[in-house]
């Protein structure tokens, strides 16, 4: 187990970077029709990059049995299919669809859904870097900073897990913060994977720490505030990816392990692009001090 997504994927996603034990022989392959199965339920979202998705399913969400069907649909653009525990994906293109949306999609918002639906991973909406090696990682609703956040520590140098979202998994007591794919958007585009990174984290580590950002007025000290028990988990819960309707006990036990065993802060970000520079040297210290005492340095 390495990165959360395939590499080695039959199907053009090269620049995934990745190689996952799980998914090393998932096959990406063209379906003739739209759908092969019937679908009984449907779960209708909130608009993505501008799309309706919904994601159905032949029997009931919780259920989440071996060869249960499941489909996540763009409309007008494509839709995927799936057997639950099957290494093949089916995708049929619609009217909008093309290979770049597909490349798009399948990276973006696919292969996490199947991850989760397949009990293989739990995502966090969150950017994610590495400090001195750890992963940390930041939270916010949309527009709350964390690209910015992330951007600038890349363009320090720093090695990145994900602009958008983090696959965790626990192995061996401990949390890992997996990567996802080396690309970054530190725009706002719809439908577009953003720019190549060099400098992408091959293999999952133990999480380290998480920032929750806390937007501040523009004068404001940079400051740092632990969290503790239910403030914790609710700031982690809220920050889960996929809300979907199944494998809730196993989210929660994640979460609740992550509450447990990982150190959670508010950060109050000063609304200020010209202070990211304190902001970073800020972490930088707060993450040296934590060092001195979780690792006795």
């Amino acid at each position: 187990m390495t990165n959360a997504f395939a590499h080695t994927i039959n199907y053009d996603t090269t620049k995934s970077s990745c190689d996952n034990h799980a998914l090393r022989q998932l096959n990406i392959l063209q379906s003739k029709a739209s759908s092969i199965f019937s679908f009984n339920q449907t779960i209708h979202y909130q608009q993505n990059q501008g799309r309706e998705v919904s994601l159905s399913t032949d029997l009931d969400f919780y259920q989440n049995v071996e060869n249960q069907q499941w489909c996540f649909s763009i409309k007008d653009v494509l839709s995927f299919h799936w057997s639950k525990g099957s290494k093949d994906i089916y995708y049929h293109l619609h009217a909008q669809g093309s290979p770049e949306l597909l490349h798009y999609w399948l990276l973006h918002t696919l292969l996490p859904v199947y991850l989760t639906i397949e009990n293989i991973y739990e995502f966090i909406h969150a950017g994610g870097i590495e400090i001195d090696g750890r992963p940390v990682l930041f939270i916010a609703p949309s527009y709350g900073g964390k690209s910015t956040l992330t951007d600038f520590f890349i363009q320090k140098g720093h090695t990145m897990i994900s602009d958008d979202r983090v696959g965790l998994i626990e192995e061996d007591d401990r949390v890992m913060a997996v990567p996802s794919y080396p690309f970054h958007r530190p725009y706002r585009k719809m439908e577009d994977l953003g720019i190549d990174v060099k400098n992408f984290s091959p293999h999952p580590k133990p999480l380290d720490s998480v920032y929750l950002l806390q937007p501040a007025p523009e004068t404001a000290l940079i400051s740092f505030e632990p969290l503790q028990g239910l403030e914790k988990y609710k700031a982690l819960q809220y920050n889960v990816d996929f809300n979907l309707p199944l494998n809730k006990a196993r989210s929660f036990a994640l979460i609740a392990k992550i509450a447990r065993s990982v150190d959670v802060y508010t950060l109050h970000l000063p609304w200020d692009l010209k202070r990211l520079d304190e902001v970073y040297e800020a972490i930088h210290e707060h993450q040296y001090n934590r060092s001195r005492i979780n690792y006795d340095i």
